[in-house]
């Protein structure tokens, strides 16, 4: 069945007609009874409020008065006064004395020495040196070339580098007339030189004139 029939139902009607008749005779039947008034003068009777006070607990005893001390007077140490002592004389003694002769020692007189004698230093050595000689090597021949191009004398001036045995170590031409005929011939010459060795290096210079009458 569905709502639409339910609610179509006469059933149902009636039960809750029946209802609300009953509900309304109780009502009517109270108040012919007096029911209904004692609920209204219950209703009617005054009501009583009781305020209930908030208890008050009764306030802290004072604090106790503070204690007096009470300070004892200081007594003061009594003041010993000053009694000087009485003067007693010192007896004075006279202690001997004793001479004596001392004797001092003479002295001897201040000798001045002289000045000791400071040798000169010794002159440096030229950059350069001149007139060393040989002590070994091979004088150089006249070349060739000078020969054919008819030049019959010739002037070189070079500079030989000599290590501390004495020994050349280098050749350089300082100067040549004429130029360039007789350089090779002295290089080689020159290389084969052997100085008297001195324990240094130093540089020589030589002086070689060339003539083809010689």
């Amino acid at each position: 069945m569905d709502y639409a029939q339910q609610q179509r139902d006469p059933t149902k009607h009636a039960i809750g007609v029946a209802f609300v008749i009953l509900m309304h005779v109780l009502l009517i039947y109270a108040l012919i009874s007096g029911l209904g008034r004692a609920i209204v003068e219950v209703v009617k009777k005054p009501l009583t409020a009781t305020i209930i006070e908030e208890l008050k607990l009764p306030p802290p005893p004072p604090p106790p008065p503070p204690k007096k001390v009470i300070e004892q007077p200081k007594i003061q140490p009594p003041v010993q006064t000053y009694v000087p002592p009485p003067d007693v004389p010192v007896p004075t003694t006279t202690a001997p004395t004793i001479t004596g002769t001392t004797t001092v020692a003479p002295t001897e007189p201040h000798v001045i020495a002289p000045p000791a004698v400071v040798a000169p230093p010794a002159p440096p050595r030229p950059a350069v040196r001149h007139g060393v000689t040989r002590i070994a090597g091979e004088d150089p021949q006249y070349p060739r070339s000078a020969i054919k191009a008819n030049i019959d004398k010739g002037q070189v001036i070079a500079r030989v580098h000599v290590d501390e045995a004495g020994n050349v170590t280098e050749v350089v031409i300082v100067s040549a007339v004429p130029a360039r005929h007789f350089d090779r011939a002295v290089i080689d010459a020159l290389s084969t030189w052997k100085f008297k060795p001195e324990g240094e290096k130093y540089i020589a210079e030589v002086e070689l004139n060339f003539s083809l009458k010689d």
